[in-house]
């Protein structure tokens, strides 16, 4: 049987090396606008986010939101977003990525009380359902396709 990595390049899928962190989650490295950045892979969030502090580092263009963010313990976080940002995790690319903006404050007080590294922002479900993303944890590997 073939594997995984070799199936998925003849489907025209790039892979994307994971770091499995002490706090038990995958970071990986992407761009926003051009800037390098940390960020978490999280499935279970809806959007792709970047901490509030993170507005002029990555170029952002903000605009206030009615939207309440939730997750990680805090509830009922004001937010807002920015449109038409570019992305690259690794080889793949969006130029239309719509980013929710938080404090991401209580995220990165977490990582940092288990010695891990803070983070800009979270990679969510939006940016895997957009790249038909394939995730092999064993491998720590994420693969996206190419369009």
């Amino acid at each position: 049987m073939s594997s995984l990595k070799k199936f998925l390049k003849n489907k025209n899928y790039y892979s994307v090396d994971l770091v499995y962190t002490s706090t038990n989650h995958f970071e990986l490295t992407a761009k926003i606008n051009g800037i390098q950045g940390r960020f978490i892979l999280d499935t279970g969030a809806s959007n792709t986010c970047i901490g509030l502090d993170k507005i002029d580092q990555f170029k952002l263009t903000s605009k206030t939101s009615d939207i309440k963010a939730a997750g990680a313990g805090a509830t009922d976080m004001e937010t807002s977003t920015s449109s038409k940002n570019h992305i690259e995790i690794g080889k793949w690319t969006n130029k239309k990525l719509k980013i929710v903006l938080f404090d991401l404050i209580h995220v990165n007080t977490a990582l940092t009380a288990h010695n891990a590294h803070p983070v800009d922002g979270i990679i969510g479900a939006d940016i895997l359902k957009k790249a038909k993303a394939i995730i092999d944890y064993n491998k720590k590997k994420l693969y996206l396709k190419a369009k």
